[in-house]
């Protein structure tokens, strides 16, 4: 794996750890989506058109029917999202889906991309995930609230599988640019989910009264999270980049016991340690 495409890929960690804590802190369902998403379309405009003029990308049939999977596909993965947020526990829900995704990103990639897998690369991310399974620690009879998040982890898990194998299609075949590809996707989410928000503009006054700057901040970090996983996937094969984004658990994880006082800190570090390993396996394959 390159250094650039590695780089691509951690900076693409971070920047998924902080906006998924910030949507966690602050809460809410489809008007959530609706407003960062409007708020992405606003704040990247200049550099979409940028990537027109420039790049001046050719758009037929296939290219058009793989965006608008993908922001179908994506809009599924924010809304189901949220719900488990709201229902479960940041440090569940989110290693779970982490854990599946990479996953489900491998067997696509291997069965529809033709990408093939060495056994140090099968090892690297087994252990990854491994660690990411067991991190939390939280999968203990008793506690009301660890199905939910486990279910709603999965579903996130199979979702994110779904759009990393399709995404990497789009912009690794069809030649879709990574920037237009994920600036579509949230200029549909904005008109699909009008509605919804029309409905609820109450609570995205109250969203935008009182979550400002962690609106922005979602707003920004959200889709340049995908963009660099996109660019590196442009010339990083997905069995490289999927597990390797699991740096973002541990990230998340940590801020979930010490912003969001959810515990357990101890433990999450040794596991996360465990994931560190695993990507360094795979790295160097």
């Amino acid at each position: 794996m390159s250094s650039l495409g590695l780089a691509l890929v951690l900076a693409a960690a971070f920047c998924h750890a902080t906006w998924n804590v910030l949507v966690k802190r602050v809460g809410g369902g489809p008007e959530l989506v609706w407003l960062f998403s409007v708020l992405s379309v606003i704040l990247y405009l200049p550099v979409a058109l940028w990537v027109i003029l420039v790049e001046r990308p050719f758009f037929g049939p296939w290219q058009i029917l793989f965006i608008c999977g993908s922001t179908l596909v994506h809009m599924a993965y924010f809304l189901f999202l949220q719900v488990g947020y709201r229902k479960g526990d940041l440090s569940l829900v989110y290693p779970t889906a982490r854990a599946t995704g990479p996953l489900l990103s491998t067997l696509f990639a291997v069965l529809l991309l033709g990408e093939h897998v060495t056994p140090q690369m099968a090892v690297g991310a087994l252990v990854m995930v491994t660690g990411v399974a067991f991190l939390t620690g939280g999968f203990r009879k008793g506690r009301a609230d660890v199905t939910t998040s486990l279910l709603f982890g999965l579903g996130t898990g199979v979702l994110i599988g779904i759009y990393t194998a399709w995404d990497a299609y789009s912009v690794s075949v069809l030649m879709i640019p990574p920037l237009l590809l994920d600036y579509v996707s949230s200029f549909g989410r904005s008109i699909l989910l009008s509605p919804v928000a029309l409905k609820r503009r109450e609570l995205v006054a109250a969203h935008w009264r009182n979550h400002r700057l962690s609106l922005l901040a979602i707003a920004f970090f959200n889709p340049l999270a995908y963009i660099l996983v996109l660019y590196a996937l442009t010339f990083t094969p997905v069995a490289f980049v999927a597990p390797i984004r699991e740096l973002s658990v541990p990230l998340t994880v940590l801020a979930g016991s010490l912003l969001l006082g959810e515990g357990h800190l101890k433990h999450r570090l040794g596991w996360s340690v465990v994931i560190l390993a695993g990507m360094m396996l795979l790295i160097a394959a």
